[in-house]
């Protein structure tokens, strides 16, 4: 048994264990079980929840990667990103792709919303489109 100020107390009677985490205004919750003696601790079974419920929401939560491209990217260039984007889908995150303009380039606005649209149709088979703006060139790719 463990105890609330972390004290490993050894093996002790069920009874006195119940008792000394009644006495400390705590739980006593087995923590691990094994076959010849459980191993059981004494803390705050409500927080002991809320922090296991809050630790399994923070790592089922998806990440955003982001990809940023200019409009006249190599062919090279492309394909190697849009590689990364399919590895980060496989593995269950969403990917950005944002296409920047620079100067005599926001002339040619049609050449970036070609590029997105190319990279949706590359992606198709391995996420959905979750958001695409087209005035600020932003498509939003999450996984299928």
């Amino acid at each position: 048994m463990i105890d609330h100020e972390n004290n490993n107390r050894g093996l002790i009677d069920t009874r006195e264990a119940l008792e000394i985490a009644e006495n400390a205004g705590l739980d006593l919750v087995i923590v691990s079980e094994s076959k010849d003696a459980p191993v059981a601790k004494i803390l705050n079974y409500g927080k002991h929840q809320y922090q296991q419920k809050k630790r399994q929401r923070q790592s089922s939560q998806p990440t955003v990667k982001e990809v940023q491209l200019r409009p006249n990217v190599g062919e090279s260039d492309y394909t190697l990103r849009i590689e990364r984007a399919t590895e980060w889908l496989s593995k269950g995150n969403s990917v950005k792709f944002q296409i920047r303009l620079r100067g005599r380039e926001n002339q040619h606005r049609d050449r970036a919303t070609e590029l997105l649209d190319r990279v949706v149709a590359d992606l198709a088979k391995v996420g959905k489109v979750m958001s695409f703006d087209k005035r600020s060139l932003i498509v939003q790719v999450i996984p299928a």
